[in-house]
């Protein structure tokens, strides 16, 4: 990565995301009434201190414009029909207006120091900020459905510490429609008896979530034309393969919900990975792995980064869809 014209090195990245809690967003983003502390939970102590230094630490870290762009149009189907009861819900569509505003008289690297909330007692650790970069994070995320990814960078000094806000689509997915199983209309763990087939099942499905599953069965029609198999395994059965989109279903409209052009048909192990931001393409058919999954872990799946993946269907439409997974879904950076 380049900052500034100074070439920075990774050396490492945090293992797990820092999910934005309802104690941290500012009045407007929140759920509950309190005004909370403003501080983030990180990991337990003796992780959190290995990553970014001893007890007590101060650590520079650093936004990055372009990615504040990305994550605010990312978030916008949820800033313009809110899933949650925001304090502010009514007035979320003009917040979100005069945050893009804010954001574009932004520098293109915003530097911000966090610090060690070493007097809090307990194993958890927790880290606070009075400083801009910070309270920008604060302004624009929503709680519960946002998390933080961190990489840690070095120019051979001093190392510096690269944050950027991510759209848990899943979170969102789940609290608009709730998890998408075949047991519709059954109590809560309720098994589903031998006799009913997926036939049967479909019929207690709400007509609302019913007709988007008409729509998802369609698109997969249309997928299946152009991507007959797996580009990873080659495997053709359709039994074992997964219709994954490229920009998720939840924040797609309706047209790129059930646009053929915006998927793969994947098999179940590349699709998680697809799907979860673990991997991305680039438009000439190399995969992208992030480093959230340990390079031992990618020997065992048997995939390397730049490899290319020559049976990967790509094209103009495809190559728009992807920027968006690359910007707003995947892990890491390309």
């Amino acid at each position: 990565m380049i900052i500034n014209g100074e070439k920075l090195k990774t050396l490492d990245v945090f293992p797990t995301m820092m999910t934005v809690p309802d104690c941290m967003v500012v009045t407007g983003n929140k759920l509950g009434d309190g005004h909370g502390e403003a501080k983030i939970y990180v990991a337990p102590k003796n992780a959190m201190h290995e990553f970014y230094g001893a007890e007590g630490f101060e650590a520079k870290c650093f936004l990055l414009k372009k990615d504040l762009v990305s994550y605010m149009e990312a978030i916008k189907f949820e800033y313009f029909k809110p899933t949650q009861d925001y304090t502010k819900k009514n007035e979320m569509p003009t917040l979100w207006q005069e945050r893009m505003r804010k954001i574009a008289g932004l520098n293109d690297v915003i530097f911000f120091n966090v610090y060690d909330q070493n007097q809090i007692t307990g194993i958890r650790g927790y880290v606070n900020s009075k400083d801009e970069g910070y309270k920008i994070i604060r302004e624009l995320a929503l709680p519960l459905i946002s998390y933080i990814y961190v990489e840690k960078l070095s120019n051979g000094k001093q190392p510096l510490y690269y944050w950027k806000l991510f759209v848990d689509f899943d979170a969102i997915w789940e609290k608009k429609n709730g998890p998408l199983v075949f047991n519709y209309g059954k109590k809560k763990n309720q098994p589903i008896e031998d006799n009913e087939n997926e036939e049967t099942i479909v019929e207690k499905i709400p007509k609302k979530v019913k007709t988007g599953r008409d729509g998802q069965s369609k698109y997969r029609e249309k997928l299946l034309e152009q991507c007959p198999f797996c580009p990873f395994t080659g495997i053709a059965d359709d039994r074992l393969l997964i219709a994954s989109h490229i920009k998720p279903w939840v924040a797609a409209d309706d047209k790129e919900k059930i646009d053929p052009y915006n998927g793969y048909m994947l098999s179940p192990l590349y699709d998680k990975l697809f799907d979860r931001g673990f991997m991305t393409f680039t438009e000439n058919r190399h995969v992208i792995l992030s480093s959230m999954i340990s390079p031992r872990t990618w020997k065992q799946i048997k995939l390397e980064n730049n490899e290319f993946i020559q049976r990967l269907p790509m094209d103009d439409k495809r190559i728009e869809y992807l920027k968006y997974h690359q910007n707003n879904v995947f892990k890491g950076s390309l």
